[in-house]
């Protein structure tokens, strides 16, 4: 069964869940952001298949959002590294995990604690509006026709 092409439809949304909306892509994504950067490490963390993960690694990089270092040549071993378009989808990873700390922790509390490292201070991702500061809910926020809809 082929999957339905997102990345077609003019939508913001179903083109970003085309490049990482299979659930293996934003958990690779998260790996590589904490420094787990090579295949098997990787293969090891998540316990996913080295056919899955390939794929996986693969359409990462064909999308721009990771890109493949050699760090041995004897043998030939690669590495992966976030692209800029990778580091800013760590944004959207960041605002996964502070829903999922208030919605999915449990009683024992988040797997993990957010450090900003200018202010040295644990922290939260917070969606806010690039104007005027304020948080950014979905009853406060009216959707309007863009110029992607109007053409």
């Amino acid at each position: 069964m082929q999957r339905t092409r997102f990345g077609d439809m003019v939508c913001s949304i179903a083109r970003t869940l085309d490049v990482v909306g299979e659930p293996w892509s934003p958990l690779i994504v998260r790996d590589v952001w904490v420094g787990i950067t090579r295949f098997d490490q990787i293969q090891a963390d998540l316990g996913i298949s080295t056919k899955v993960l390939t794929e996986r690694l693969k359409w990462l990089v064909e999308q721009g959002v990771l890109e493949r270092r050699a760090y041995s040549l004897r043998p030939l071993r690669h590495e992966y590294v976030l692209t800029e378009k990778g580091g800013e989808l760590c944004a959207i990873l960041m605002a996964m995990t502070a829903w999922g700390d208030k919605h999915a922790a449990g009683d024992a509390g988040p797997p993990v604690l957010l450090r900003h490292r200018d202010c040295g201070q644990l922290t939260h991702a917070e969606v806010r509006c690039a104007c005027c500061g304020e948080l950014l809910r979905g009853d406060a926020v009216d959707v309007e026709p863009g110029p992607a809809l109007t053409a």
